[in-house]
Parts: structure tokens; C-alpha cells; sequence
């Protein structure tokens, strides 16, 4: 009895159930009718707005083309009418002179008739009807401004609801990856004069080839593109590769997406590893910041200073043993070894990220080390660190260290330093990211993978990562690869 009440309800159940789809479906159905009325509607309005125009326009041609008939049509009657006058004139005195002469004959006297008769030659030879043409000066003819209809008569018969778009095609050899940017170039597979914009979509990814339906993040879409080519600026290449495909689009309707397209664009990505810096920094993905308590003060703002820094003790009078129970039993670097690295080794290729430091920072180290860095050694000295060392405690002053030797450079210190690293090519550039003016480059052979590295004292740093190896860098690096020797390597002082 109980397990058929259960199937009973379990019946019951799914038949309530079911009921509620089908209302649902009938409220959608209801609904799309609805839609579909308003929507019929709009559309033709939209069609008496486009007719009414298309009226107006023909009402307005034909009274401009009426305005030019009628103007013609005055300009001939005037010139005829001017004609008509000269002739009237000319028959009215030609009458006189006929009459004249007419009289003449019946003079008697061989002298009076001698003298008369030559007067009327005279006026017969300066009379203007033998002068005047008698031939119209216009024609009576208006059919130079007739209007042939039957090509624009086709037109129109052939005017019908605007049809969709074709997809069109990115041209894969003119999309460029630089400088942080992705520029995008496409055309359509033949002319349409009713394009009226294009949608551009785009999405990082880490798989090759076409885009996959699974695991894959959302399309980030730039809409009322006028021009064939759109560049994506700003952006942080924390993924392989970038998916990318354009609609055209005309006033009504959208066509179909191109083929989709995917570039590579690559970069090297890392975050600073805070469970292995010095006690007295406070790291957060990309920003390492001076804490002179060993992390038992007040938390400060990412990003900000603390207005009690103006007091933070020398380093040489920072105790180790201020360490907090909160920080762990970190001891990867100590003593005066500020530092902190980064997550990720560099083992190959070629990489770039960017440095900026807090302005009141006092002193600061970028660049990059072998993992037997020790425990209280500084970057820059010793033989497996390279870097560039900023001192703003007394005189700012910018050096290049390697293997405890350092190289003061005569240079102003840049906002933002640019670090490129040619692992393969042995090479470790700094420079000024904001002009990308060359710093100071080393010439080595890496034997072993690549820590980025920094040090900090009293301030802060902010690494970027994600960025593209800007092509001015790989401009300089071309010349200075042409220029062996010219810039000098702290490896061969002696």
C-alpha cells in the first residue's frame, strides 16, 4: 500500500511538474506572439519611414527638375521674343522705304528723281531687314530635358528586405602582436555598400587552433567597428594565445562570424613569492613593500605609504629576530638580504616585465638571479645575481652590480625600468620603459634557469608581468647585437 502511495505522488509529482512546463511554454508562446505582433509592427513603420522618405525625395527632385524646365522654357520665349521684336522693327521700316521709293517713281524731273533715287539706295543698303536673320535663335524642341526612368525603375522593382551579410576574413598576415597590443585586420570576401559597422570578438586562451566549446573563458566583444582593422590596447598577455573573429553588420541584421583566428601571444607571467622573502617585506602578488616591524605592525594599504616609514631604521639596525608567529619560519633570505623573488624561472626565449618604485623609496635592487642565491647575500654580489641598484638615501644614484662589482651610471632614474632577458642569447637589458632609452646591458651565458629578483629598503615596488617584449627593445637589441662590444659588460672588469 505505502510504495504505491509513493508512486502515486512520485506520478502526481512529475504531472505537476509537467503541468508547470507546459504553462510556462504557453506564457513563452503567448509571449513570442506578442513579440512578434510589436515587432511586425515596428518594422513597418520602419517601411512606411524608408517609402516616405524615398517620396520625398522623388517630390523634391521633381520640382527641382520642373524648376529647370520652366527656366528654359522662359529663356527660350524671351530670346525668341527678342527676335520677334528686331523683325517687327526691321519689317516697319522696310514698309516706309517702300513707299518712299514707290513715290519716287513719279517724279518728273531728271534731277530731283536722280537725287531721290540715290537716298533710297542709301537706305536700302543701311536697312536692317537685309541685316536681320531669319532663322529662329532656339528651338522649339524640349526633349534635352526629358527623363529616362526605366534604369531607376529597376531599381526600385528590385528593392527588397536587406540581405544578410557575409562572414568576412581576417587576413592572418597583417594581424600584429607588439607592444602590449593585438591589431586585428580583416576584409570582406566582396564589396557591400550596405556594411554599416563590424563586431569584433575576442577571448584568451591557452590551447592552439580553433576555440574550444569546454573550459573556455567568455567572448570579450567590441561593437560599431567602422574600419577594417581594430587594435586591442592595454592588455595583459597572461594567456598563449588569443582567439579572435568579426560579424559585419549592416542596419537590420548581423551575418555570419569568420573563421575564427588565433594568435600567439605569449608572455612571461610570474607573482612575487612571498613565502620565501625576507621578514621584513610584505609581499602581495606583484608589490613588495618595506616593513620595518618584521610584520608585527599595523597593516598597511597596498600601494600607499605609512606615515610612520620616516622612521623605519637603517637596515644595519633592523633586528632579525623581529619576526612575527603570523609570518612563519621563513629564513630564505636574512640580515641585510631584503629580498624577494619571483615564482617563475626564466629557462629559455626571450621575456620583458616592468618595475615601478614608490618615489620616496630609499634604495632598491631589479634583476635576476640563480636559485643558490644565499640566505644573506644581496642581488648584484655575487657571481650568479645581475642588477640594477637605485640608492635615494643621501644622492640618488643608479649602478649596475654583478659579482660584487658595481658600475655607476650617468644616467637619470626612470619612473619605470624595463627588464628584457635573452636567456638564450645571453643577455640581461634594463631600460627606461616609459622612453625604452637603453640602461645598461650584460653580456653572459646563462648556465642555469632564472629567478627574477628585487631588493627594497624603506618603500616599495610594483611589478608588471604579461607584456610583450616591446618592439623598440628589439630594435635596440638588433643594434646593439651589430654593435659587439660597444656597450660594455661588468663580466670583463677586472
Amino acid at each position: 500500500m505505502e510504495q504505491h502511495r509513493e508512486t502515486l505522488q512520485r506520478i502526481v509529482s512529475n504531472l505537476a511538474n509537467k503541468n508547470g512546463e507546459i504553462h510556462n511554454f504557453i506564457d513563452m508562446l503567448n509571449h513570442t506572439i506578442k513579440n512578434i505582433q510589436v515587432n511586425s509592427s515596428n518594422a513597418i513603420s520602419e517601411l512606411d519611414e524608408e517609402f516616405d522618405g524615398l517620396y520625398s525625395i522623388l517630390d523634391e527632385m521633381k520640382g527641382s527638375m520642373a524648376n529647370t524646365i520652366q527656366q528654359e522654357e522662359a529663356r527660350k520665349i524671351q530670346a525668341l521674343q527678342d527676335q520677334l521684336s528686331q523683325c517687327s522693327n526691321a519689317l516697319e521700316s522696310s514698309e516706309e522705304l517702300l513707299e518712299l521709293a514707290a513715290q519716287s517713281l513719279d517724279i518728273k524731273d531728271p534731277v530731283e528723281f536722280f537725287k531721290a533715287a540715290r537716298q533710297i539706295k542709301d537706305r536700302v543698303t543701311m536697312a536692317s531687314a537685309f541685316r536681320i536673320s531669319l532663322k529662329p535663335t532656339v528651338s522649339d524642341s524640349m526633349t534635352h530635358l526629358m527623363v529616362d526612368f526605366a534604369l531607376e525603375r529597376r531599381i526600385l522593382q528590385a528593392v527588397n528586405f536587406l540581405p544578410v551579410p557575409k562572414a568576412p576574413e581576417i587576413d592572418l598576415a597583417a594581424c600584429l602582436v607588439a607592444d602590449n597590443c593585438v591589431t586585428v585586420s580583416w576584409r570582406m570576401p566582396e564589396d557591400d555598400s550596405r556594411i554599416d559597422h563590424f563586431v569584433l570578438e575576442y577571448r584568451k586562451t591557452n590551447f592552439d587552433g580553433l576555440p574550444r566549446v569546454k573550459d573556455e573563458q567568455r567572448w570579450e566583444l567590441i561593437d560599431y567597428i567602422k574600419a577594417t582593422e581594430y587594435t586591442l590596447s592595454g592588455l595583459k598577455f597572461d594567456t598563449k594565445y588569443m582567439n579572435l573573429r568579426v560579424q559585419a553588420c549592416n542596419k537590420a541584421v548581423a551575418g555570419e562570424y569568420s573563421d575564427p583566428v588565433t594568435l600567439e601571444t605569449k608572455a612571461f607571467v610570474f607573482s612575487l613569492d612571498s613565502t620565501s622573502s625576507h621578514l621584513n617585506l610584505k609581499v602581495e602578488d606583484t608589490y613588495v613593500e618595506w616593513d620595518p616591524t618584521g610584520g608585527k605592525g599595523q597593516e598597511k594599504v597596498k600601494g600607499k605609504e605609512n606615515k610612520s616609514r620616516s622612521g623605519a631604521p637603517s637596515p644595519k639596525r633592523t633586528s632579525v629576530n623581529t619576526r612575527s608567529s603570523a609570518r612563519g619560519s621563513r629564513d630564505r633570505f636574512t640580515g641585510e638580504s631584503y629580498t624577494v623573488l619571483g615564482d617563475t624561472a626564466v629557462e629559455s626565449g626571450q621575456h620583458y616585465w616592468e618595475v615601478r618604485a614608490q618615489k620616496d623609496c630609499k634604495s632598491y635592487s631589479v634583476g635576476v638571479t640563480y636559485r643558490n642565491l644565499g640566505k644573506f647575500d644581496q642581488l648584484g654580489k655575487t657571481n650568479s645575481s645581475w642588477c640594477i641598484h637605485i640608492n635615494n638615501w643621501l644622492q640618488t644614484t643608479i649602478s649596475a652590480k654583478h659579482n660584487n662589482k658595481a658600475k655607476t651610471l650617468d644616467i637619470p632614474v626612470p619612473d619605470r625600468i624595463g627588464v628584457y632577458c635573452d636567456f638564450d642569447g645571453g643577455h640581461l637589458a634594463f631600460y627606461n620603459a616609459n622612453s625604452k632609452e637603453l640602461l645598461y646591458i650584460f653580456r653572459t651565458k646563462f648556465t642555469q634557469p632564472l629567478l627574477p629578483g628585487f631588493m627594497i629598503w624603506c618603500g616599495g615596488l610594483t611589478v608588471s608581468t604579461g607584456l610583450q617584449v616591446p618592439s623598440a627593445v628589439k630594435m635596440l637589441q638588433k643594434s646593439e647585437n651589430g654593435l659587439s662590444g660597444s656597450t660594455s659588460s661588468l663580466n670583463n672588469i677586472a
